[in-house]
């Protein structure tokens, strides 16, 4: 079976189509049919040949490569999108409804206009659908996204001087939690570990693999280990580079510190606990990164994105 993916939108899902008897070649412009209807991508994964019978679901099949015709309707159809969201933010402010209007996109066929937008809660948006209906003569649909996805849609860059990561190169949202950032020595300070979101960075869950496999044959804070300069404890774990920081005591009972490469060391007895303890950080800021935490999951389980 002859497929290729397609993204809709950069960065975004990547989604394989039966190309049929289609050769693309990455970058290429195609129309193909989705759940929602005609779509306009460009082909993420050339073509490639599977084995049909391991396939669970069939594929929905490239419909044509789009035509310079095809490039202008769709151009055609961002610059009604503008239009279109600035009036959906003016009926929201008639109807005074809570919510935030972040986007807007027709489907390439014009058999929808979607639009997105976030809010706290659920919305009773029925009346402004009515409204956008009569305007558009089209079927109108609202979905409602998290803030993520809003953060996505505008880009911007990290704390770290960087894009953000969701603008460049994440093509999905996993959840993130506390555990992550203590696992991987960070300070649990709301201001260092949350991104322009205000939810915990996603940086946290695609870079915990390498800290959960490194941490599987480092000691943890307070485990006791043997050096060359005698048994000390375990003060500190540099994760990435593998240095341990331990604590010794000389004759007179004054402490003093050497780091280690992990190699260098052997483990006595570890103390397997978190590398940063409930016990170590603030109160009231725990119990905010808590909320933000639980935040997140209200997003992943009440919003939605594309259903292609």
């Amino acid at each position: 079976m002859n497929i290729v993916g397609v993204r809709f939108k950069k960065p975004g899902k990547i989604y394989f189509f039966d190309a049929d008897n289609y050769e693309l070649k990455l970058g290429d412009n195609v129309i193909v049919e989705t759940v929602m209807g005609k779509e306009l991508g460009v082909i993420a994964v050339a073509n490639r040949q599977i084995d049909e019978s391991k396939q669970k679901e069939p594929l929905k099949k490239i419909l044509k490569i789009a035509t310079e015709d095809d490039l202008k309707h769709q151009q055609e159809n961002a610059k009604k999108e503008k239009e279109a969201l600035e009036t959906c933010r003016k009926k929201v402010k008639e109807h005074k409804l809570e919510m935030d209007v972040v986007e807007a996109r027709y489907l390439f066929d014009n058999s929808k206009l979607i639009f997105y937008f976030t809010a706290e809660g659920r919305i009773d948006f029925r009346d402004l659908v009515k409204d956008l209906a009569a305007i558009y003569r089209t079927r109108i649909e609202l979905r409602q996204i998290g803030v993520r996805d809003q953060i996505k849609r505008l880009g911007g860059n990290g704390i770290c001087g960087r894009e953000l990561c969701c603008c460049s190169f994440l093509n999905d949202f996993d959840s993130v939690s506390i555990k992550m950032a203590k696992e991987q020595n960070l300070s649990l300070n709301t201001a260092k570990i949350t991104g322009n979101c205000g939810r915990l960075m996603c940086c946290l869950k695609y870079e915990q693999n390498v800290y959960e496999d490194k941490m599987k044959k480092l000691p943890h804070l307070g485990a006791i280990v043997e050096t060359d300069e005698g048994e000390g404890v375990v003060e500190g774990v540099e994760v990435l580079r593998e240095l341990i920081k331990v604590k010794f005591k000389d004759e007179e009972g004054n402490n003093y510190y050497k780091k280690y490469n992990a190699n260098e060391i052997k483990i006595i007895k570890d103390n397997r606990k978190d590398i940063a303890g409930d016990d170590e950080v603030d109160p009231e800021e725990l119990k905010e990164l808590q909320k933000i935490e639980q935040m997140d999951k209200y997003d992943k389980k009440n919003t939605s994105d594309d259903d292609i």
